[in-house]
């Protein structure tokens, strides 16, 4: 059953308060409003409401500030922070001055409205110890709705010591996550930690987790403190985890479990004092069902799962990334260069294999060797040339995505072939390719099941097949 409250609303914006004052009265609450921090505090003063619900930027201050004191005042009052400043910062720190949750502008009512179901049934979260520097530059960029469900889930795990295991695939930025979860948490000051599973040797990967006493193996010449022991009081960053041999999976599910480590030829027991954040961008459900991972070391590792989006599939956070990037490379002493917005657009047409890292060095490359200090589309192209993706790949953000990065590409590569007459049935056989591929390789090569998910009877398949000169 629905509970209904005291609520008062605190927005400069007009519109936004007589907006959420209309969805919550509709819902049984009363509402009050105020647009200044002045005249909240003369509301709560009055009569104490059973939820507050903030803006951020407000005409006489800052509402995080008026935030933390109404929760260090009044401990048992949920507060839900709403800002248009969709960045990582405002979610931790709505967090760590003891918000009851965080909503990115715009924000869906029906989502406004189960967050003040949620905060009347369970009341307030703790407060824990501000930020330091909290308006420093962070490394994860995006105003994305993907990307503000992983800040969100950053913000609720910093304070507390949960393993979190970051997926996504690779370019997307899981260390940069690892690295904000360490930064802004209680154990900042202590060491971050990284070792990438795929780069160590597998006969060395244990000495190199948990270090190895002198002559424990040839070569061993002295003792050597391993990747445990030298994040000890911070945070260790196990990337591409999937890639971990078996063996040193029942070593690390060991140290999860009893929180003491041995070094490899030693017999004293060691404290792992670390926070774990591990990271993949291969499907660990995938390998624990073919045997090639230990499913109790996934559950183990799986506390917290965050998921980072491709960047396909935020494309609207391109033209951010693209200017920060721009921006950090005339810090790095090069050219200073701004992109109009048709560059801007062919950015976001782009499918983006590798992902953030990828648009990053593009952006370096632009710096370094566009000729002038405002890129254009064309510019751009020329740039991205033989790079530009077929219809084949579709990735998150949909077919439409992928056929205008196909056009994008033809343009600059066989510009007549988007006037001679041929371009439907050029894209319609693109697109036909990879969805025939997909649904054999689906159905184990099996032409009779292909081809009833598709639609069509089995001769009609194999015509096909033999027009597009796929081999099943």
């Amino acid at each position: 059953m629905s509970r209904t409250g005291r609520i008062l609303v605190l927005d400069d914006d007009a519109a936004i308060r007589t907006v959420v004052g209309q969805a919550l009265k509709r819902d049984g609450h009363r509402v009050l409003t105020a647009a200044t921090i002045a005249e909240a505090e003369v509301q709560l003063a009055t009569a104490l409401p059973d939820v507050l619900i903030s803006d951020v930027k407000l005409p006489d201050g800052n509402g995080l500030d008026l935030v933390d004191r109404v929760v260090r005042a009044h401990p048992g009052l949920p507060v839900i922070v709403l800002s248009a400043q969709n960045t990582l910062t405002t979610a931790v720190r709505s967090t760590e001055v003891g918000a009851f949750d965080y909503l990115p502008k715009p924000f869906d009512l029906d989502a406004l409205s189960r967050t003040v179901q949620s905060a009347l049934a369970r009341g307030s979260g703790g407060v824990s110890e501000p930020i330091e520097a909290e308006d420093r530059a962070l490394p994860l960029i995006g105003r994305s709705p993907a990307m503000q469900d992983v800040y969100r889930i950053i913000a609720r795990v910093v304070s507390n010591d949960l393993t979190v295991l970051v997926s996504g695939e690779s370019g997307t930025g899981k260390e940069l996550v690892a690295r904000a979860i360490h930064d802004l948490g209680p154990r900042r000051r202590s060491p971050f930690i990284a070792l990438n599973m795929a780069a160590i040797p597998r006969e060395l990967i244990e000495a190199e987790l948990f270090g190895h006493e002198r002559g424990a193996f040839t070569g061993a010449q002295a003792r050597s403190a391993g990747r445990f022991e030298q994040a000890a009081g911070g945070t260790l960053f196990l990337d591409e985890i999937g890639d971990m041999p078996m063996e040193a999976q029942t070593r690390l599910l060991r140290v999860l479990q009893s929180g003491e480590f041995t070094t490899v030829g030693g017999a004293r027991t060691i404290r792992a004092d670390v926070r774990i954040v591990a990271a993949t961008n291969r499907e660990l459900a995938q390998l624990v069902a073919t045997g090639q991972f230990r499913e109790d070391l996934f559950y183990r590792l799986n506390v917290v799962p965050v998921t980072l989006p491709a960047l396909r599939a935020r494309r609207q956070d391109i033209a951010l990334l693209a200017r920060h990037f721009l921006d950090r490379a005339a810090e790095d002493g090069l050219p200073r260069k701004q992109l109009d917005a048709d560059a801007i657009a062919v950015l976001e047409a782009y499918d983006w294999p590798g992902n953030v890292r990828e648009l990053e060095n593009m952006m370096r490359r632009v710096a370094v060797l566009a000729r002038d200090e405002r890129i254009d589309a064309d510019e751009v192209r020329a740039m991205l040339g033989g790079a530009m993706p077929s219809v084949a790949v579709v990735g998150d953000a949909g077919i439409d995505a992928a056929i205008r990065a196909r056009i994008e590409r033809l343009a600059i590569e066989e510009p007549a072939a988007l006037d001679d007459g041929t371009l439907y049935d050029r894209i319609i056989a693109e697109v036909e390719r990879p969805l025939i591929e997909a649904l054999l390789a689906r159905h184990g090569q099996n032409q009779l099941r292909a081809a009833r998910a598709l639609g069509i009877n089995r001769n009609t398949l194999r015509k096909r097949l033999d027009v597009l000169g796929i081999d099943p």
